[in-house]
């Protein structure tokens, strides 16, 4: 049930937009904030002082908390577990982001994210409880990615690697975008506002979740007074979750935690061992062991050439460059492997990074330059660049192997 008492409204409540919506015993004021607004900022250690509440609620998970509230949380990173695990990408993108939000800070001199921040050191000053009720972003991503087909992961990677690493001021667009939306969103630019499927996994399912985790994490200690702090972008959504959601919370959760099963199935690498299995052996079959040996040649040549073409455009380690040139060829053919990841372990074993680059990584990376000159940075460049090469290598091998035969 949503409340509407606008002459019972609190001084901090007044011109900040908020809703109040009671469930299951609890009252929870949601407070739709500015991600880029000292206003903001202001409104929430104002709600907290006003002793009003039993707990705080915010639009963060577990990772994102960490990162925000400990100055030596990428200090911390184990690179190789990260390459091990196959984080790289992940990881790549959450670098960017925190690279867009530091620009964002230089260029409007106020950190985004900052009222959330806030409530979170307000919680703990005030031995309140603390519910981080967000999405983890890597299952965000993920679900996104899945959403989308080729041309839609391909114009997504393109809209992040443009709104994200292209030193530039961020335009007024963004801005106001983020005063009344959503930082994730806005980080992938207009890309988000036209594609229904991104919008979903990024909005409107986090919506749904936030509601439940609202609801979860209150199920146990009943707080009567709940406040949430959340982007103004979530704000509708989630007061319409809140009210409209079904009685089994734990259930919505798990539901908007699963990866779809199908995205399992390496239907890409499939069709090309097929095509290249057959290939080799037409070759061999029809024009014997010169033709045959030709193609062979030309795969391994073009896919491991330009995989070290990426590693070299990242600046790679000449034994990084050696790995990515045979590593280019075979992991093509491999659904859990990929030449980046290879590139980028030796890369971290050769150059290892110092303990100064893990503290300077989160400045370094605010400007393009900073990628390659912080070795932790430049891993994580490698491992994107070399992958290009080699996606593109792909591709021309396919297409020179298709001539010879035809």
């Amino acid at each position: 049930m949503t409340i509407e008492a606008e002459s019972a409204t609190p001084d901090f409540l007044h011109d900040q937009p908020h809703t109040i919506v009671e469930r299951d015993g609890v009252r929870f004021t949601v407070l739709g904030t500015a991600h880029v607004s000292k206003a903001s900022v202001e409104a929430v250690k104002a709600a907290i002082a006003s002793k009003q509440f039993d707990a705080i609620a915010v639009e963060l998970d577990t990772n994102r908390h960490r990162a925000m509230t400990d100055s030596n949380a990428l200090a911390k990173l184990d690179l190789f577990q990260i390459i091990r695990e196959g984080k790289m990408g992940l990881m790549a993108a959450n670098l960017a982001m925190a690279a867009y939000q530091r620009r964002l800070a230089e260029q409007l001199g106020v950190e985004p994210g900052a009222e959330l921040k806030a409530a979170a050191l307000g919680a703990m000053e005030n031995n309140l409880p603390l519910y981080l009720i967000d999405r983890d972003i890597g299952i965000t991503l993920k679900r996104a990615w899945y959403s989308l087909g080729f041309w839609g992961r391909s114009k997504l990677m393109a809209g992040l690697a443009g709104s994200l690493l292209i030193n530039d001021e961020v335009d007024e667009a963004q801005i106001e975008r983020l005063k009344e939306g959503d930082i994730l969103e806005s980080s992938f630019g207009e890309f988000a506002e036209t594609t229904p499927q991104l919008y979903e996994k990024i909005i409107a399912e986090r919506d749904r979740y936030m509601a439940a985790q609202l609801r979860e994490q209150t199920e146990d200690k009943k707080p009567r007074e709940v406040l949430a702090v959340v982007g103004a972008g979530h704000l509708k959504g989630l007061t319409e979750a809140l009210e409209n959601a079904p009685d089994h919370p734990l259930t919505t959760c798990d539901q908007l935690n699963t990866l779809p099963s199908g995205s399992k199935i390496p239907w890409f690498t499939i069709l090309l061992c097929v095509f290249l299995i057959g290939g080799f052996a037409w070759g061999f079959y029809h024009g014997g062991a010169e033709l045959g040996g030709e193609l062979v040649l030309q795969w391994v040549l073009i896919t491991g050439g330009l995989s070290a073409v990426g590693c070299i455009a990242a600046g790679g380690h000449p034994l990084s460059v050696l790995s990515a040139f045979v590593a280019g060829p075979i992991t093509p053919l491999h659904p859990a492997l990929s030449s980046g990841m290879v590139s980028a372990f030796v890369e971290a074993w050769v150059r290892k990074p110092t303990y100064e680059d893990f503290l300077t990584l989160r400045d370094d990376t605010a400007h393009l330059k900073g990628w390659w000159k912080n070795r932790v940075a430049r891993v994580f460049v490698n491992f994107t660049l070399t992958i290009l090469g080699t996606v593109a290598g792909v591709w021309i091998a396919g297409l020179s192997i298709v001539s010879k035969l035809s």
